[in-house]
């Protein structure tokens, strides 16, 4: 049975991700977070309005209302969850491949699910898987619910353009104008939104990957592969690129001289930005702990203090809330401004981002260069025989030792995969060689201890 990872449940859609799973899915989060209202998205992978009609057919069967909206980014998702104070479901892999699908739920409210509620949805959906087994007539064709018991189903008509007015209505009127901005979409859901909202605030704006045929989504585009946008950018002479992801709950952006602007840099420049406002919370902000040394670094220098979490933006939303601070995020482009949104969204940091350099006398390559150095990270994943969830106590010899060969100017991470047998071993230090020689000689600790084999 797939479970929940970090973000919701994912896997290869139709033969992993099945409808009969999803129906399933529908029916006992249904069951465990009530069987209310509820709103549904996708993004745009070939599979999803196939996975959206299993996952509707089961909330319905518990007797819940659903709203419709179909492609919408998954903040937007989010967005109306907290307005409507309904849970809200998401058909999508996030920056996975088009083969992929999963689903993400949120509680009333737009809040990321709890540990315990998690478990409580496991344990009602495994109950149900283990009942299917069981050999009967079918009572409905698959993807339906019972006639008896069918709750209402509505299609949304102004889903993405309620988004597309919050969003644009937290800025200044053509706070952007005079800049170009190119958009990487993802060939994914903010294909329907960022153009949009980035043309309104007065930008000249040029959008590429934003033509979703349903197995497009992240292909060679997008956040996780920037090449392309910054070739645009470049051609283009923008003043900056913003790359989605496929949901759009993640950006990196591009400076104007094509160089990489990652999830580190992008938090550190909104916390400064929020402390001149006099808004950043208790002068604090919150990262996972694979954020870079290099960040730690400029925040202590800054005065800022920082937070660090698990890896997972659900991790660092409880942070957030916790201490009722105002910025947080990951590397990988996740951030959050909780007091404007509910859970990550590309766009809105994005935007953020695009007024800061608009209000500025220097160009954002000039800007993200000076706020931090980038220590050289290294990182090995070592496949061992069965997980190891307390790794870190396990080799705390070897990592203290690494660690003192690092000295200052260094940093040593081991952690398990949340769903694989890998150690993750992950240095930092000033040399890119000094980094892969303290992480080959801690691999190979993890390969002779949990492997009996050395590389």
């Amino acid at each position: 049975m797939l479970r929940f990872g970090t973000d919701g449940v994912r896997g290869v859609a139709l033969t992993e991700l099945t409808p009969d799973y999803v129906f399933t899915l529908g029916a006992a989060a249904a069951r465990v977070l009530g069987a209310g209202t509820w709103i549904v998205g996708r993004d745009t992978r070939q599979s999803g309005p196939v996975l959206e009609i299993a996952l509707v057919g089961g909330l319905r069967s518990m007797g819940a209302v659903v709203e419709v909206c179909g492609v919408l980014p998954t903040p937007a998702l989010a967005h109306l969850s907290a307005v409507r104070h309904a849970p809200a479901a998401m058909i999508t892999a996030s920056h996975n491949p088009y083969t992929d699908n999963g689903v993400k739920i949120f509680a009333a409210g737009g809040l990321k699910l709890r540990d315990d509620v998690e478990q409580r949805i496991e344990h009602e959906l495994e109950s149900r898987l283990r009942e299917s087994d069981e050999p009967r007539e079918p009572a409905v064709a698959p993807g339906q619910p019972p006639v008896e018991v069918a709750g209402e189903l509505v299609e949304s008509s102004n889903a993405v353009d309620a988004y597309v007015r919050y969003i644009t209505g937290l800025f200044p009127p053509r706070v952007l104008d005079g800049m170009r901005i190119v958009l990487d979409c993802a060939n994914g859901a903010t294909s329907v939104t960022a153009p949009a909202v980035v043309a309104a605030l007065g930008a000249e704006v040029v959008a590429i990957h934003a033509e979703p045929n349903g197995t497009n989504i992240n292909d060679h585009c997008g956040a996780t592969d920037t090449a392309s946008l910054a070739d645009a950018v470049v051609a283009r002479q923008a003043d900056l690129g913003l790359a989605f992801d496929g949901d759009g709950d993640r950006v990196i952006a591009i400076d104007n001289d094509g160089n990489r602007v990652d999830g580190d840099r992008l938090i550190a420049l909104g916390a400064l930005q929020l402390r001149s406002e006099g808004t950043l919370t208790d002068d604090t902000v919150v990262v996972t702990v694979m954020s870079n040394i290099g960040f730690h670094r400029a925040m202590r220098s800054a005065g800022i203090e920082v937070v660090a979490t698990a890896v997972g933006d659900r991790y660092v939303l409880e942070a957030l809330e916790a201490g009722n601070f105002a910025i947080g995020g990951e590397q990988s482009g996740h951030i959050i401004y909780p007091h404007l949104a509910t859970t990550g969204d590309g766009l809105l940091a994005g935007l953020k981002l695009a007024q800061r350099v608009h209000s500025s006398t220097r160009s954002l390559a000039e800007i993200a260069d000076a706020v931090m150095t980038t220590y050289p990270q290294v990182l090995v994943n070592v496949e061992v025989r069965e997980r190891h969830p307390d790794i870190a106590t396990e080799l705390a010899a070897d990592i203290a030792a690494a660690e003192r060969e690092l000295g200052e100017d260094g940093r040593v991470l081991l952690r398990p995969s949340g769903t694989e047998p890998l150690v993750r071993v992950m240095v930092e230090a000033r040399t890119d060689e000094h980094a892969a020689e303290v992480a080959k000689q801690l691999a190979n600790v993890v390969r002779q201890r949990f492997t009996d084999r050395a590389g």
